[in-house]
């Protein structure tokens, strides 16, 4: 252990590491979701893909803690259910696919997620819909699939509450709270599986104090009548963290 605490703090790009991440958790923190989308296609060009994934999920997990008493108030605990459900029978078969793809993959999949977003969003993608059962279940296996393959669960859930016509508190807390539940979902997997390895373990906890004060911060600039600049803000946020992580920049 502390020759892999040595390891860590030596880490080629922590500086950088420590940028991503606190911008991440600040938009989370006033969003509800974006760390994923931002994190990931900067710990790409760091490190390997499953490195990537448990610095996020470990560092990750104690982000949302402060904001999770608010979150339970506004959201919907049977939607989160329903979404949790589906992305834990999903998520294996996406660690799966993770470990057969190469590094280069991985990087341009994420970035090429982390655009998608914003431009689906933009374009003015709405679901008119009710959420009823099938729709969350369909959602949370696609998450849950993504959240294996690239570490990037948010989108489907994203796309689904962004472009419906719930209240933006809502939508906030719901996808905070799914979002938390699927980093504990994840933590589980990889220990079962044996493939959480010391030194991004280690990261992720060095990284977790940076993304809670983060969070913190955003949520306290959060104001429910100001839902289209913090949107706004997120997306252009996104998109940059995406095309610099886009591979060709090497």
């Amino acid at each position: 252990m502390p020759e892999a605490l040595a390891e860590a703090l030596a880490f080629d790009g922590l500086f950088w590491l420590i940028l991503g991440t606190a911008l991440a958790g600040f938009v989370r923190g006033f969003s509800g979701f974006g760390t994923a989308l931002i994190f990931m296609p900067v710990a790409g060009q760091l490190m390997p893909p499953l490195w990537a994934l448990t610095v996020l999920v470990v560092m990750d997990v104690f982000g949302p803690i402060p904001n999770l008493p608010r979150a339970r108030k506004d959201g919907n605990p049977r939607e989160v259910a329903l979404l949790t459900v589906a992305m834990a029978l999903a998520l294996p078969l996406g660690l799966m696919v993770l470990t057969a793809i190469r590094p280069e993959v991985f990087r341009y999949a994420v970035s090429f997620l982390a655009i998608l977003v914003p431009i689906l969003l933009l374009a003015g993608l709405r679901y008119r819909g009710p959420l009823n059962a099938p729709i969350l279940l369909g959602t949370g296996a696609a998450s849950g699939f993504l959240g294996g393959v690239v570490g990037v669960p948010g989108p489907p859930v994203i796309l689904l509450y962004l472009a419906s016509t719930r209240l933006a508190v809502q939508v906030r807390a719901n996808i905070l709270i799914y979002l938390f539940v699927f980093d504990i979902v994840l933590i589980a997997l990889l220990a079962v599986q044996d493939k959480l390895e010391a030194v991004p373990v280690i990261l992720g906890l060095i990284l977790a104090l940076p993304v809670m004060l983060a969070n913190m911060a955003g949520a306290a600039i959060f104001r429910p009548e100001r839902e289209r600049i913090y949107r706004a803000a997120a997306y252009v946020i996104i998109a940059a963290a995406a095309i610099s992580g886009l591979p060709l920049w090497d």
